[in-house]
């Protein structure tokens, strides 16, 4: 095998110079080609998988008239999952007594508020609103207040993870 390549070796040495300049060009435009090649495929494979994923979508369901659940667990993980796109998308559901809680308290409407700016997406049944009498203040909150019994119950039946705090 050695004594091929030495051959060839001493055929490209003899060769002149126009010829040997001719096939080191052409022997790089093949490395070139073979690069870009390798390149242009690899990224139609990444972008084909990319097309093909499917979403991320969390619905966090926020019953809890407890402020510390709000604060240091609900609000902390959803905000979280957004910044840190866990998922592509977060919605969270305020429902029952937290609706109640949230329209009487201000440090957790500024943190709803922080929320709704990292891109979460606000709602609120209203069924729940109009029972506490605070749907006007949460549509103030930026919070989409609609009926929410069939949403939730499309999100539990499709791809949607939820989580209740």
């Amino acid at each position: 095998m050695f004594k091929k390549l030495f051959q060839l070796i001493n055929i490209f040495e003899r060769m002149d110079p126009r010829t040997k300049r001719f096939i080191r060009i052409l022997f790089l435009l093949t490395i070139v080609a073979f690069v870009a090649f390798t390149f242009i495929h690899s990224l139609k494979v990444y972008l084909r998988n990319e097309e093909n994923k499917p979403r991320t979508q969390l619905a966090v369901l926020w019953t809890s008239a407890d402020p510390d659940v709000a604060r240091n667990v609900c609000f902390m993980y959803t905000r979280a999952a957004k910044r840190n796109q866990w998922f592509d998308d977060v919605r969270l559901i305020i429902w029952g007594p937290s609706a109640k809680l949230l329209s009487e308290n201000a440090g957790l409407q500024q943190e709803i508020r922080a929320m709704k700016d990292d891109g979460v997406e606000l709602q609120a049944c209203v069924v729940c609103a109009n029972r506490y009498g605070v749907a006007d203040k949460l549509r103030q909150l930026g919070i989409e207040v609609k009926g929410m019994g069939k949403p939730l119950t499309d999100y539990l039946q499709s791809d949607w993870k939820v989580i209740t705090f």
